[in-house]
């Protein structure tokens, strides 16, 4: 095990908040034992890291920071892929101001439709648990009332996931996006769910981000 990388992979989960090393540690359920990943420390969690994944820990590191949005800590760092990492992007951003509830799917819009000379277009993709954690990362605190307001949620079901996920704030947003793509089923594409959250006082990144994932 070699020192140096146990020291970076430490250095990166200090220098993450809370939040998104509970979202890190999410994105890895599915390739370490639920019961030694959960209730793991960041230094438990290097050590689970380095033992599991020999000599690739950092490369894996570094893809669980893509998907959450954390660039500056690859370039930070200099960890596998640092080369394709661009200056301008960032992982932290404020948290919205949301207007008071608009009643059931009060901010959906339909998508308009090319004009009828234009070419048409591909369907749009369907978005990935990849493009939700993005998103979740910049609803902030108040992802009930973008819920309730936006998306047509039941204030129930959002009750439920904040009990059941009691540490984050970013894994509340994530589960209540999910919850949404599941009733939208392939419906739920970024601008799909770019024209529920227009009407609301989001934070401009938000719907920055929703418009990056149209062009993939």
């Amino acid at each position: 095990m070699a020192r140096g990388e146990r020291e970076t992979l430490l250095a990166v989960q200090r220098a993450l908040p809370e939040e998104q090393f509970q979202a890190l540690k999410y994105l890895l359920e599915e390739r370490l034992p639920l019961g030694e990943l959960r209730p793991a420390t960041r230094p438990e969690l290097c050590s689970l890291l380095l033992q599991r994944f020999p000599g690739q820990a950092l490369r894996i590191t570094a893809d669980l920071l893509r998907q959450i949005a954390r660039h500056d800590l690859i370039r930070l760092y200099r960890l596998p892929g640092t080369e394709e990492e661009s200056p301008g992007e960032k992982g932290e951003t404020a948290g919205p101001s949301v207007p008071s509830g608009r009643g059931e799917e009060a901010g959906c819009r339909p998508v308009s439709l090319p004009a009828a000379s234009s070419p048409p277009s591909p369907r749009p993709r369907r978005l990935t648990e990849k493009d939700l954690i993005q998103i979740a990362q910049k609803l902030g605190r108040e992802w009930q009332e973008v819920g309730i307001g936006c998306l047509g949620l039941e204030r129930s079901r959002l009750d439920q996931i904040r009990e059941d996920n009691p540490r984050s704030v970013v894994m509340q947003s994530f589960e209540m996006l999910r919850e949404w793509r599941r009733r939208e089923r392939q419906e739920a594409t970024a601008p799909r769910l770019r024209a529920c959250l227009a009407p609301a006082s989001l934070d401009p990144e938000v719907l920055d981000l929703l418009q990056s994932f149209q062009g993939d």
